[in-house]
């Protein structure tokens, strides 16, 4: 929320200095062994890389970077995913994922359809991608 107010107020060029609270997660995921920060806020939903594995650098993957913003509706996650590449690092492809909240071992499994990219141009081709994160603990 604190970030989509700084994009409001720098889109505006409303020259209002805003200090933020920290921010708090609610629980830490492992996902493809990159440690991820799960946001809920409502039914919303947001899944950030805390600390991201060896050699995402190059694909523009920073701690704070957004993978996944969307909606928890019952145990069914649903919204945009991201994934990224080192052709085009801090230019990622969104796609529409969802998927079940699974029990025992606690995990979030979505499932989408994107556009294969090369170089960042569109190939014409589809590719299924399944997003696991697995919970850790709290953070």
């Amino acid at each position: 929320m604190f970030r989509k107010i700084c994009a409001l107020v720098l889109a505006l060029g409303v020259g209002v200095m805003v200090q933020a609270a920290p921010v708090a997660a609610d629980s830490c995921w492992n996902h493809n062994g990159s440690v991820m920060r799960l946001t809920a806020s409502g039914s919303g939903r947001a899944f950030y890389y805390e600390a991201p594995r060896s050699g995402l650098r190059n694909s523009g993957v920073y701690s704070g970077t957004l993978l996944f913003n969307g909606n928890k509706t019952g145990d069914w996650y649903s919204g945009l995913a991201r994934v990224f590449s080192s052709a085009c690092p801090g230019n990622p492809l969104e796609y529409w994922v969802e998927g079940p909240v699974l029990q025992n071992p606690l995990r979030v499994v979505m499932s989408g359809t994107r556009e294969v990219h090369r170089n960042c141009q569109p190939t014409g081709r589809m590719a299924t991608d399944q997003l696991v994160s697995s919970y850790m603990y709290n953070c």
